[in-house]
């Protein structure tokens, strides 16, 4: 058996001993928490999220929040996206970049109030980030991590469940546009959003002392409707074309190689962090592109802990980022980071750790 030591540099989430009674089965290191990977039957959880509904524990999505006078003018200079038409209950997705355009976090950006933001991040310590551009701008504004852990309720059926524990109206919320609201007393936002390409929502929790509570009341309004717990680590995520930050970049992978350059605004302000390296990339043309792969062999064999090279003629052109069975496809999939000579239709080589496997390029999504 693999045990979890408590330390104070690994946080649980306010859901974890819920997860844990659950049947919790695997888990990994996120922003400095514990993110449940599974529950013992992967492929179960898959169906569930394909065909019904399911509940994800993702408070690893911390946020950064921004309050004060100019806690606007940041999230805009953080943000190569323009933000100056951004409502109070308006989320955006957002690459965020360094001064080289390289991406280094790609949240959802929700303005709560016009001088309250959260950046709701991937894995990276963008808070330090964040103080750092705030300070060296000499702006007002505050930097914090609040007491705020999402729930999320992905699938066809979880419209359903939402609305039957806070009403109807979630049915008119528009994506990633959220309202803070509260169930049995405790407080939250709803926000139509989450991992999956299956439609959902994300719950986040405002009072970490109540997410068995909370996590209770979603599970009894989901009986009904099949749901169990799952995780945002199945295969869906591959077969939609969603990217993982981090997972499928390097440090030097900018927005346009990654799918992600219709979120950036090359007309925001000089002042924006990165912009100027951006503009000039869009002018040149990346280098690289990501496309998804469809490899031979009818085995499931994943990803390791590492990526894989990708040859073509002999010569490497790009790397496997990921790599994951997929159970509509019956094939193992995954996507390419690689050079913008490379096309769909064409076959490419992998050496992976068993031997060389064979590929064909394809458009994302596969599905």
């Amino acid at each position: 058996m693999f045990t979890i030591f408590p330390t104070a540099r690994l946080r649980p989430s306010p859901f974890y001993e819920a997860t844990l009674a659950d049947g919790l089965a695997g888990a990994s290191v996120y922003n400095r928490m514990i993110m449940p990977a599974n529950y013992g039957d992967r492929e179960a959880e898959y169906w569930r999220l394909i065909n019904g509904v399911s509940m994800w524990d993702v408070a690893v999505e911390r946020q950064v929040q921004l309050t004060g006078k100019d806690a606007g003018k940041l999230a805009q200079i953080l943000s190569p996206r323009d933000l100056s038409k951004c409502k109070v209950g308006q989320g955006k997705y957002v690459p965020l970049c360094n001064h080289d355009g390289v991406l280094i976090n790609d949240p959802i950006l929700l303005k709560l109030d016009e001088d309250r933001y959260w950046f709701s991040i991937a894995d990276s310590d963008i808070w330090y980030w964040a103080r750092a551009i705030g300070a060296e701008r000499g702006l007002d504004v505050k930097v914090s991590e609040p007491d705020v852990s999402p729930l999320a309720v992905q699938g066809p059926k979880a419209e359903d469940v939402v609305a039957h524990i806070f009403g109807d109206w979630v049915r008119e919320v528009k994506y990633f546009w959220f309202k803070e609201t509260e169930i049995n007393g405790i407080p939250v936002a709803v926000q139509r959003s989450g991992w999956s390409k299956q439609g959902g929502f994300e719950i986040y929790l405002k009072d970490g002392t109540r997410g068995t509570e909370l996590w209770n009341i979603v599970k009894e309004a989901g009986a009904p409707h099949g749901i169990g717990p799952g995780a945002p680590t199945t295969p869906e995520r591959t077969e939609s074309g969603l990217v993982s930050c981090g997972g499928d970049t390097d440090d030097t992978t900018n927005p346009f190689e990654v799918r992600l350059g219709k979120y950036v605004d090359l007309d925001v302000a000089d002042d924006v962090v990165g912009i100027k390296a951006l503009r000039q990339i869009a002018a040149e043309g990346p280098k690289r592109h990501q496309l998804g792969l469809i490899l031979d062999g009818d085995t499931p064999a994943p990803l390791g802990f590492a990526w894989e090279d990708i040859l073509k003629d002999g010569k490497k052109v790009g790397d496997m980022t990921n790599c994951v069975w997929s159970y509509r496809m019956k094939a193992n999939i995954g996507y390419a980071l690689i050079g913008i000579d490379c096309q769909p239709g064409e076959t490419v080589e992998i050496r992976r750790k068993g031997g060389s496997v064979m590929a064909k390029l394809v458009e994302l999504p596969f599905l």
